[in-house]
């Protein structure tokens, strides 16, 4: 369920709260090997690219498949619903200090936001207090439109989030003042 907010409509605590507990049991039905890999990201001196750090890239594929599996069987609304928070997570970190760290063009800035959002609760939180704890160039495509390709695929269109912002790179006034 959603809530309205001067006519727009903005994830609840408990959109947010189910999307984040999604993400997680999706990473953790693969295990340890990559539990860890996404921990040594959150924990590694912000700015440092350490040895390894693109190697949860090989689980990304898995991750989503997993998350595309535990989504199967939601509803219209709960597939609109859990878009809607990703176009806002997506959307919040869309922002001039992250694009500095994590670099790319227009859909390459929004595949890293991808990647930010796709790495959990924890890494975006991170990420959101300290862009520096970004990934360079890391990038995770798939998870951008993840619910609203399901949505499409099962109910025929487009989910209509009805929030009144886009994921689209660029696309957020607050995060490109200088």
């Amino acid at each position: 369920m959603t809530d309205l907010v001067d006519g727009v409509r903005v994830p609840s605590v408990e959109d947010e709260a189910r999307f984040w507990a999604l993400v997680e049991s999706a990473w953790e039905r693969l295990g340890d090997e990559p539990a860890a890999l996404r921990r040594a990201l959150l924990i590694r001196e912000p700015g440092v690219d350490v040895e390894g750090v693109y190697a949860i890239d090989e689980w990304l594929d898995r991750f989503l498949d997993s998350l595309r599996q535990l989504a199967a069987g939601l509803s219209s609304e709960e597939l609109t619903d859990l878009d809607r928070v990703v176009e806002r997570k997506l959307h919040d970190i869309d922002r001039a200090d992250v694009h500095e760290v994590t670099d790319g063009s227009d859909d390459g800035f929004l595949y890293c936001r991808g990647h930010v959002v796709a790495l959990g609760r924890e890494f975006y939180e991170a990420v959101t207090a300290d862009p520096a704890v970004a990934v360079s160039d890391g990038e995770c495509a798939g998870v951008c439109y993840l619910f609203a390709h399901l949505h499409k695929e099962r109910f025929g269109g487009w989910p209509v989030t009805g929030s009144g912002i886009s994921r689209e790179s660029f696309s957020n006034p607050a995060g490109w003042t200088n």
